[in-house]
């Protein structure tokens, strides 16, 4: 048994889709890859891991003054997490966590997205990890500078909701349950709010 807590790259991965799409426009929405980022913290016997995915796509259409007709897809290629180290790097991909094999991608889709003011939005729909599909509420904050449009949020899961981290790693005094999945998404083309 190895001691390092793979956090939930599928989940981070996943919210930051989910604010993506909250935050892009309609006609040429784009998510800036090079300026985003999905990352996760989780705690391994009390102590905070922090990880992160590097490769991750989102198809948008958003319209700040209409989010209700807003759609958003993200997927999360999830051999792309790391925690920084080699040794559990080497983990993260195999069965009792992220099992890349079978499951090489994470995806989020929109169900709706309701506008809750001062560049507010709450994305609900569905988060995929491991084959597993729940329903998810991703609260997303949007600054726009310039011409681009940054789109942030917090949002914890369940990891063992999603069977990441199985046998001997379910034990939640070992790697906590809770992970929680922070994204900033740079976008351009979101008409102004």
């Amino acid at each position: 048994m190895n001691s390092f807590f793979p956090t939930t790259i599928g989940a981070t991965v996943l919210a930051l889709l989910a604010s993506m799409g909250a935050s892009t426009a309609q006609a040429d929405q784009k998510l800036l890859p090079a300026q985003s980022e999905i990352t996760f913290v989780s705690k391994q016997m009390g102590v905070p891991v922090e990880g992160r995915f590097k490769k991750f796509d989102a198809q948008i259409t958003f319209d700040p003054a209409k989010p209700q007709t807003s759609k958003i897809a993200f997927t999360i290629d999830i051999s792309s997490v790391t925690l920084g180290s080699p040794e559990p790097d080497a983990e993260l991909p195999k069965a009792p966590w992220f099992n890349t094999a079978k499951f090489p991608q994470a995806t989020f889709q929109s169900n709706s997205v309701k506008g809750l003011g001062g560049g507010k939005f709450e994305v609900l729909g569905k988060l995929t990890i491991k084959g597993n599909a729940l329903d998810a509420v991703i609260p997303v904050t949007l600054v726009q500078t310039g011409p681009n449009t940054t789109a942030s949020g917090v949002l914890t899961i369940k990891r063992l909701a999603y069977k990441i981290g199985e046998n001997e790693w379910a034990d939640t005094a070992m790697v906590a349950d809770d992970v929680q999945v922070k994204f900033k998404l740079a976008l351009s083309g979101v008409g102004k709010f």
